[in-house]
């Protein structure tokens, strides 16, 4: 089992370090040739005599220079699914008013950076949220005038989520309408990490109290905690669409695919986002971002009681900011 196990172990190494050489390889096929477009020429031989002072050339302006977007936004994130840890499985069923309401502590960070030169560009986009569970709970008794039974329970779950993905995109096509109004399509490959920590705990505790006459006094209780850490690397392939509605308006939608069974084992995810945006002085953009999001995955380990599996879609709108320089 051992031997299978660092095979398998041996395998994904391989096939995750091929995928890695392939996004370089993209990466700089696309990007080198586009930075070496932008470098200065070499000067010319002058042909002034030696004693002529020759003219300054100024360097030509950069055509297509970097272009840079970074964004923060809030993931008003509902759930639905399941998870199974240690061969038991919870369903996880709850809109976003129900993880405010039911959450003692719900803390969310999200951001998005892009840094484009002519048609190609790398992006990274961060998520991590966190929630807390617990509930407490005490009953009495007194089924006879000098017995007391008391009870009590507490219950506690933690959940937190981190997700970050980074990759290259590639402008395939481009469509112009007027000086302000375009389409364009971009190609993507990406890796998308996962790292999921769910921790459980529970406590109990009864007690007997038959009175003062007889002097006994019995107590008991329980404890049980469980934690797990699940992590992996998807591989992800897509395409966005881009709409420049006005100088001020634009509209995207984005769909991809990954897993394929090198991290899990099918994920896909569908995004659209309306930008509107102001200019500022010094040439920057400062757009507010409304959009809906939903990103779904399947994912297992193990076998029997050592089964540990997630099988959730992650939806709801987005709310956000960017800037663009």
């Amino acid at each position: 089992m051992a031997t299978m196990r660092g095979r398998t172990m041996r395998n994904d190494k391989k096939r995750f370090a091929i995928l890695a050489g392939a996004l370089a390889a993209w990466l700089a096929a696309a990007i080198l040739p586009a930075a070496a477009q932008t470098a200065d020429p070499a000067p010319a031989p002058s042909s002034a005599s030696p004693g002529s002072a020759s003219p300054a050339s100024a360097s030509p302006a950069d055509p297509e220079p970097w272009r840079f977007s970074v964004a923060s936004y809030a993931w008003l994130m509902g759930v639905t699914g399941n998870v199974g840890v240690r061969g038991q499985q919870v369903d996880t069923n709850a809109s976003f008013i129900d993880l405010v309401q039911k959450s003692n502590t719900l803390f969310g960070l999200m951001g998005y950076a892009e840094a484009d030169k002519g048609p190609a560009g790398i992006y990274l986009d961060l998520i991590y949220t966190k929630l807390n569970f617990s509930a407490s709970q005490t009953s009495y008794r007194n089924p006879l005038p000098a017995l007391r039974i008391s009870a009590s329970a507490y219950a506690a779950a933690s959940y937190q989520l981190f997700i970050a993905e980074m990759g290259g995109v590639y402008e395939l096509a481009k469509w112009r309408y007027g000086e302000a109004s375009s389409t364009a399509i971009d190609g993507l490959l990406a890796f998308r990490y996962w790292n999921n920590q769910l921790t459980a705990s529970f406590d109990a505790d009864a007690n007997f109290d038959i009175g003062r006459r007889f002097r006994f006094d019995r107590s008991g209780g329980i404890a049980i905690a469980s934690s797990d850490v699940i992590q992996w690397v998807d591989p992800v392939i897509g395409f966005r669409v881009r709409h420049q509605i006005d100088a001020h308006q634009e509209f995207s939608m984005r769909g991809d695919i990954g897993g394929f069974g090198l991290g899990s084992q099918f994920s896909w995810q569908a995004l659209a986002v309306y930008r509107y945006g102001w200019q500022l002085e010094g040439g920057q953009t400062l757009s507010a971002l409304l959009g809906f999001r939903a990103l779904s995955v399947a994912y297992s380990r193990g076998s029997g009681d050592d089964t540990t599996s997630i099988n959730e879609l992650l939806y709801g709108p987005i709310v956000g900011v960017s800037l663009r320089f």
